[in-house]
């Protein structure tokens, strides 16, 4: 059965590999050679030119690739109230690479107000011929867990709670503030709650001085209140990955862990879910999954290589997880984007294509038009 709603059927995680053309204006950028309104000027070209790609290969949901981003989640969290950037002593470490060393803090009260990426959402929905324009911003559980309670300042936030009320209401603020630019579906990107599936990083967590369990409670807490009162016509996507940095990754375990509390209790519309490697388990744990409107979009397609899937191996794995949720509750979907950072996972762009025209093809042969 086709969708006239989001998700789709087929539907894409977020990030594009950046052009050639974008790298080299945002190193011009960074030496001085052109200014910020000539760089917006390229990024605004390029980004047209992405959407309609996108639109051409069949994608109903289109995103701005994250092409004036660095990174997928700092970007974002460095532009709320009361949060700062920082050179961090070392990079965040992944499978045999770490990224860029870079961090933040909370410096001063939580808050939404003149963000920046408002406007980038402005220029995607101005652009945007056919599909439906798809907003992608890090999730709240993300400010909290990348510094933990070190990062945030103790003379502003004595009380913890103090500090998750105020995260919660924060992005409540973002959630209607992206609706009032006429966003009308979000996804919250989150690779917290697969590191909750790895007893590995559950230990780094204890370490700090944290209790997973009750950690991944409140992370919970803090999304079904920032999404409380959200609109009627506004749909709220859930991603979930175990990390993507040049075609690497941090966490892995499956679902399980966590799997009564994120699907039977976290309040959003849609979970996208990484499923493309044996790091994330089996299917078992969507018996979880909330009958009715609540959505499983199934990461089968790897954004990590650029070798393409065969469509029967996909189509087989869809016939297995609906085993466990209805098949008009599942959508298809790359794992991950396919550049969490500006550097961009080891494929090509002309392969990147590929796997966004497998994933409709493939939707489409198992769910019709």
């Amino acid at each position: 059965m086709a969708k006239s709603l989001p998700p789709f059927r087929a539907d894409t995680v977020g990030s594009l590999l950046r052009t050639q053309r974008l790298k080299q204006a945002r190193q011009q950028f960074a030496s001085n050679e052109i200014n910020a309104a000539q760089l917006r000027q390229i990024e605004n070209e390029e980004i047209k030119k992405i959407v309609a790609s996108q639109e051409h290969v069949g994608l109903q949901a289109v995103t701005d690739g994250e092409f004036r981003r660095a990174w997928w989640h700092f970007d974002f969290l460095e532009g709320l109230d009361g949060v700062e950037g920082i050179d961090a002593a070392q990079g965040i470490q992944f499978n045999g690479v770490q990224t860029k060393a870079r961090s933040i803090k909370v410096t001063g009260k939580l808050g939404f107000s003149n963000h920046p990426m408002l406007e980038d959402f402005r220029y995607l929905k101005s652009i945007v011929q056919h599909a439906v324009p798809k907003m992608t911003i890090p999730s709240p559980s993300m400010l909290h867990f990348r510094g933990g309670r070190a990062a945030i300042n103790s003379q502003v936030y004595p009380d913890i709670k103090d500090y998750f009320a105020d995260l919660a209401e924060t992005y409540r603020q973002a959630i209607h503030a992206f609706y009032d630019a006429g966003c009308r579906y979000l996804q919250l990107d989150d690779t917290v709650w697969a590191y909750f599936c790895s007893e590995q990083q559950r230990q780094q967590i204890r370490e700090r001085g944290e209790d997973p369990e009750q950690l991944a409670a409140t992370y919970a807490w803090v999304i079904n209140t920032a999404i409380k009162d959200k609109p009627s016509d506004l749909i709220i996507g859930l991603h979930v990955c175990r990390g993507n940095f040049r075609s690497t990754w941090i966490s892995e375990g499956g679902y399980e862990p966590v799997a009564e509390l994120l699907f039977g209790s976290v309040n959003v519309d849609a979970f996208f879910l990484e499923y493309d490697s044996e790091r994330a388990g089996g299917f078992e744990p969507l018996r979880f999954i909330k009958p009715g409107h609540q959505q499983v979009v199934l990461g089968l397609v790897t954004t990590k290589t650029g070798q393409l899937e065969n469509p029967q191996d996909v189509k087989r794995r869809i016939q297995e997880a609906a085993q466990y949720v209805d098949i008009n509750q599942l959508c298809l979907s790359p794992q991950c984007g396919f550049a969490s950072t500006e550097e961009g996972n080891l494929l090509a762009e002309e392969e990147q294509w590929n796997k966004l025209k497998l994933t409709v093809e493939v939707a489409k042969e198992v769910w019709g038009e």
